[in-house]
């Protein structure tokens, strides 16, 4: 297991945040959202791949953060989504086109492959149906229908490169693979490094984008997607379990307090600890595993005044690995996968920009979806818990406080 908790000597604060999902762009627009009526927090898209939905990222102007047209036409939709949230978090931050600061800053991303070739995935699949050796066929097509351009038009640190290029960030540049704890791990080094004093300023988030058959693909080949009528995440796991995805691009601008004071930046919330760990999801070791990230953290939470941002995929299995540990602790939990939907590497990042925002506010939002599992909150919020139980490996967890 990993784990980072607080420096007494460091703090370190969320000074800005980009985000967009399919209830906005930006921390007003999400607060909005999530405090209206169905309409402003339901957008689904259900037409598109029958009988599979998405939740697809609200249109945005792209150009207002990657202005270069060159720029925007070599990148896929995830890293276009990605580099516009970056840009986002920057402008929050105050640091967007200071060259001093931005060759200080350090980048850690979180990022799946690129978009395939359906033409030659649809061949192989069909062609699997009927070969008397899955393995060597499935090697040989590989090998000789996959063009080497389109692997490298598709490398996972091709998000970091045009973050760099769009925005001048210039440090030292890392990118995570891994499904949900990429990116966990992104945040939690980025906390672990700014404590350690290896740097003051850093850029952490991902980019998932839902909008795309293959996506749906892998998710259908694990009978993991939810086909059924929309319902909260929390009520699906009682019908047999299933996903919605969402495209999400998050990124968080992580600073150390004093270099924040000196700038005289505004913190948004304290980022406290982040730990994770991968268990083999068998003999209750993820349960266990849940339960000793919790202990960690419990001694410095407030009663009352703690809210659970829940990074619930809606997956049977670690739904019931989730519930077995927040039914015991009895906080109210809100799982935003109910309607941004689940965005995989990009999810945690999400989920800390959302607990960020509301103990900002000092307000948990209601519960999401109308979800009855979501017990409401009056009381004022000065700590958000952020969970993730990954649909197949991976569990993390991540405290977020009010300044």
């Amino acid at each position: 297991m990993a784990l980072h908790k607080p420096s007494p000597e460091r703090d370190a604060w969320i000074t800005g945040i980009g985000l967009v999902t399919a209830l906005g762009e930006g921390l007003d627009a999400h607060w909005a959202a999530l405090n209206g009526t169905r309409e402003d927090w339901l957008k689904l898209d259900t037409s598109t791949y029958p009988p599979y939905q998405l939740h697809p990222a609200v249109a945005i102007d792209v150009a207002k953060q990657i202005p270069d047209r060159g720029d925007r036409r070599q990148m896929e939709a995830w890293q276009r989504l990605g580099t516009y949230a970056a840009g986002l978090a920057l402008d929050d931050a105050g640091v967007k086109g200071n060259d001093d600061l931005l060759k200080r800053m350090h980048m850690i991303v979180a990022a799946g492959g690129g978009e395939r070739d359906y033409a030659v995935d649809g061949q192989i699949l069909t062609g699997l149906e009927t070969a008397d050796a899955h393995g060597p066929f499935l090697n040989e097509r590989l090998m000789n229908d996959l063009r080497p351009t389109l692997f490298l038009a598709q490398l996972s640190n091709l998000l970091a490169g045009n973050i760099s290029i769009v925005h001048g960030v210039v440090g030292s540049s890392r990118t995570f693979m891994g499904e949900e704890m990429a990116g966990v791990d992104a945040v939690r080094v980025a906390l672990a490094r700014c404590h350690a004093g290896q740097g003051d300023l850093f850029l952490v988030g991902g980019a998932y984008s839902a909008e795309r058959p293959d996506t749906l693909l892998h998710f259908e080949m694990g009978h993991m997607n939810w086909t059924k009528p929309w319902a909260p995440v929390w009520d699906r796991a009682g019908q047999g379990g299933g996903t919605i995805i969402g495209s999400v691009g998050a990124f968080l601008v992580v600073e150390a307090r004093e270099h924040a004071e000196k700038r005289g930046a505004k913190p948004i919330a304290r980022l406290a600890a982040v730990s994770s760990d991968r268990t083999r999801r068998k003999d209750g070791d993820a349960e266990h595993s849940m339960a000793v990230q919790w202990n960690d953290i419990s001694p410095s939470l407030v009663p009352g005044a703690t809210v659970v941002v829940s990074g619930s995929s809606g997956v049977a299995e670690a739904v019931a690995i989730e519930r077995d540990l927040l039914d015991q602790r009895r906080v109210p939990m809100r799982a935003t996968g109910s309607v941004i939907g689940h965005s995989v590497e990009a999810a945690f990042p999400a989920n800390v920009a959302l607990g960020a925002m509301m103990v900002s506010r000092g307000a948990a939002v209601p519960p999401i979806g109308g979800s009855a599992d979501e017990a409401p909150m009056t009381r004022k919020v000065k700590q958000a818990v952020v969970t993730s139980v990954g649909f197949w490996r991976g569990e993390g967890m991540g405290l977020v406080e009010a300044i």
